[in-house]
């Protein structure tokens, strides 16, 4: 019966199902994210030919797919960043205001407290 329990927490631990969404949502973000590095791709080659490198080798050097992988990781962060991270960040920023100063956490000031007043005794 005790190991139905520790199943049971592992299961219900809060991180755990926060995790799962998690991944489940980055799963599904995904595919947004490489419909919209296609679709710049695709911008890109309508003003300079398809960019696909693959084939490119200067000197018999094959850098072509590698130029190709920088070129998508480029588009990406600039994606995620400016559709994902700039946007949350404001939302954040104006729907949760941090606060102006955190203070001092109520254990430390007990013990400040007490302190002094030990030091007030000493005198």
């Amino acid at each position: 019966m005790h190991t139905m329990t520790g199943f049971k927490n592992f299961l219900l631990r809060g991180n755990l199902v926060e995790l799962a969404v998690a991944f489940i949502m980055a799963l599904a973000f995904a595919s947004v994210v490489t419909a919209t590095v296609a679709l710049i791709m695709d911008l890109i080659g309508k003003v300079g030919g398809t960019p696909n490198f693959s084939t490119y080798a200067p000197h018999g050097i094959h850098v072509g797919a590698w130029l190709t992988a920088v070129i998508s990781f480029i588009i990406i962060a600039a994606v995620v960043y400016f559709l994902i991270v700039l946007p949350y960040t404001k939302a954040k920023a104006r729907f949760f205001p941090a606060a102006d100063e955190p203070g001092i956490p109520e254990d430390i000031a007990i013990l400040t407290e007490i302190r002094d007043l030990l030091a007030a005794r000493q005198v």
